[in-house]
């Protein structure tokens, strides 16, 4: 469901952003829909501190691991075996 926004800007900054759109071709209210949405898109947002969650979550257990070199040294040798996924 669509909402209406009514935002009030200074004359200046609304001739800037009619040049804006006009430079576009496309209509102010195109203009500032798609200003808003790249806005959005340029903040952490909450997928970020959802991540972050999930891994300080993670980092509290205990898990088994082995010596990073000898778990590589194992890749390195599967690589070569000619064994598909």
């Amino acid at each position: 469901m669509a909402k209406r926004l009514q935002v009030i800007v200074q004359d200046p900054e609304y001739r800037d952003i009619q040049r804006a759109a006009r430079l576009r071709r496309v209509s102010i209210a195109e203009w500032v829909r798609q200003a808003l949405v790249q806005a959005r898109r340029s903040e952490p947002g909450r997928e970020a501190a959802s991540k972050l969650d999930v891994l300080r979550v993670a980092a509290r257990m205990e898990f088994p691991t082995g010596d990073i070199d000898q778990m590589l040294k194992e890749i390195e040798r599967g690589y070569g075996s000619g064994v598909k996924p």
